[in-house]
């Protein structure tokens, strides 16, 4: 256990998810105690993650199908970045004081940066990629497969390129939400204007390249859906390494977590006294 894991009391000031178990004392349930608080952080990832792959998938098929005309693939890519841009600053909104990270990459930095401990975020993980699948399942049979269900696929012979691309992106979208001047506060009034911004961006420059899913479910749901993972892996890779990346720039220029971060990552408590 690193020294950012010991709580108070061992000589040491306790960060992240054990300085708000510190805190808060009985009320903390980010250890998962509580299953009222697992089970409405596990469906908010899904509603938020169903959502996405949802509106991309049946997005891309509704273009191809009833959209009018023939699209560059610059403007495809415009279109589709602004659908999943709306929909996460939407979703965030709503659900951001229970859950909204609709994305294992930030499962996973968050778990790096201790706000979580890693038996909730491979539950996070699971039901992100489930959900992904289902809102690509249902776009699917709700309106055909054209666009390739707006599915991430490299450029051919250039894989090793877009594992080092999709780093990259992930790196930049996982610091801009670690880096948030009260950490990873997803109901603050900026955040998810801030998300939505970087999603528009870099879905519209990098989406004609590789798809540009920074966001190993948002990739998931329509290759799960097409039948076709063969080249799923260069999303997780490219996004694992962005993650590292970014956990540790955003430790050396913020230092560890707070409590407040920890409490934004883990989602508010349901009282029901």
């Amino acid at each position: 256990m690193s020294p950012d894991h010991h709580r108070a009391g061992s000589g040491e000031a306790a960060h992240g998810r054990f300085a708000l178990a510190d805190q808060v004392g009985p009320r903390f349930s980010a250890d998962w105690k509580s299953a009222d608080h697992r089970a409405r952080r596990l469906v908010s990832e899904f509603i938020g993650t169903f959502g996405l792959t949802f509106v991309l998938s049946g997005g891309a098929a509704i273009l191809a199908s009833h959209g009018g005309a023939q699209l560059a693939s610059f403007q495809y890519a415009f279109t589709l970045s602004a659908v999943a841009a709306l929909w996460l600053v939407a979703a965030v909104y709503c659900l951001g004081d229970i859950s909204a990270h609709f994305n294992p990459a930030m499962t996973v930095a968050f778990t790096l940066r201790g706000d979580m401990g890693w038996p909730m975020a491979i539950a996070y993980v699971f039901v992100q990629l489930f959900a992904a699948a289902a809102g690509s399942l249902v776009a699917a049979a709700l309106f055909g497969y054209g666009g390739n269900l707006a599915a991430t696929m490299p450029q051919p012979g250039e894989y090793w390129q877009a594992v080092v691309f999709e780093g990259i992106l992930t790196f930049g979208m996982v610091l801009v939400v670690l880096s948030m001047a009260n950490g990873p506060k997803l109901v603050g009034p900026f955040v998810p204007l801030a998300v939505g911004a970087y999603v528009m961006a870099a879905g519209t420059m990098g989406g004609p390249y590789d798809g540009a899913a920074f966001n190993p479910a948002r990739a998931f749901g329509p290759d799960f859906a097409r039948g076709d993972l063969s080249t799923y892996w260069v999303y997780p890779v490219g996004s694992l390494l962005g993650v590292i990346g970014a956990v540790l720039t955003a430790r050396f220029l913020r230092g560890p977590a707070k409590a407040q971060e920890a409490a934004a990552a883990m989602g508010a408590p349901l009282d029901r006294d």
